[in-house]
């Protein structure tokens, strides 16, 4: 039984050297994965915009950087980590800055305002008549590519003026760049279980081992009478 147990001690060892060794590599690769990332940013060089104290602007202003922040969170629900927002720093190079960057295109489109001419005249729903060749400004008024009536001529150019294939583009790219990022992360948090557990095994098989160690008997000494110890 001793034995036995001295062996699964031995297998658990060797099992928890197995998961140290894959925790390592997944570090490495995740190493090498951060540095691309990183190194991709820095290629392309966008920055985040922060004052002197330290808080996010855009255009110059705090309370843009907040409406910017208000749609990322509110509205699309991402879990803003204020610590990967680093003005010393300010290249866009974390899951937030990625998607703090695509909000901050997103919000610019959705409140933009675009200039229509129409090629003919045209008489909305309401009896409003549109004519041709005058110039009209329209708000995009918070509307998404989906959200436009692409029947009305109105809708359909300023959908087409405001999200454009660049619009579309940048946000899909800084998407990707959001999911890289995440996606390091959970290997990080992966190679820490690994080695984690990995240390476990090993701690658990050198207990084993070290419980069923044969002990040494202590033999008496058989003294004369008399002799003193």
């Amino acid at each position: 039984m001793i034995s036995r147990l001295r062996a699964l001690g031995i297998v658990l060892g060797l099992i928890g050297l197995g998961f140290i060794a894959a925790g390592g590599f997944s570090f490495y690769k995740v190493q090498e994965g951060s540095a691309s990332l990183k190194a991709f940013s820095a290629a392309q060089n966008v920055q985040l915009a922060y004052n002197e104290d330290g808080q996010l602007t855009e255009r110059g202003e705090t309370a843009g950087a907040q409406e910017i922040l208000a749609l990322l969170e509110n509205d699309w629900g991402y879990p803003v980590v204020a610590s990967e927002l680093d003005p010393n720093d300010p290249v866009v190079n974390t899951a937030t800055e990625y998607m703090y960057q695509m909000a901050t295109i997103a919000y610019h489109t959705l409140h933009g305002v675009q200039t229509v001419v129409l090629d003919e005249d045209y008489t909305a729903e309401d009896g409003t008549v549109y004519t041709a060749g005058t110039a009209y400004e329209v708000p995009v008024d918070g509307r998404y590519w989906t959200a436009f009536d692409r029947t009305n001529p109105i809708d359909a150019a300023v959908r087409e003026q405001a999200w454009t294939g660049t619009a579309h583009a940048l946000i899909g790219e800084l998407g990707v760049g959001t999911m890289t990022a995440q996606a390091l992360t959970l290997g990080l948090g992966l190679a820490a279980l690994f080695a984690g557990l990995g240390a476990t095994l090993v701690l658990a098989g050198a207990g084993l081992v070290w419980a069923t160690r044969p002990e040494t008997e202590k033999v008496p000494v058989l003294r004369p009478a008399g002799v003193a110890v």
